[in-house]
């Protein structure tokens, strides 16, 4: 049975493509992190100028799996 605690964290994840902001530009932060990640999987970094913040966060959580830090 999940507890409270666990269906609040559960609810707490939102898709990106939900978010608000979803469609702003990437942030300089995410920019950089998603060069760091695709340097240390040995691809090329997408154009970060291009992508939305939703879209950054998803490509962020590709290369973590891609690493191995996920």
């Amino acid at each position: 049975m999940a507890t409270a605690s666990s269906q609040q964290n559960n609810s707490a994840i939102k898709d990106p493509k939900d978010w608000k902001s979803g469609d702003d530009p990437a942030t300089p932060s995410q920019q950089s992190y998603i060069e760091t990640l695709a340097d240390q999987a040995g691809e090329e970094p997408p154009t970060a100028d291009g992508l939305t913040k939703a879209e950054a966060s998803e490509e962020i959580d590709r290369l973590r799996r891609e690493t191995g830090l996920e």
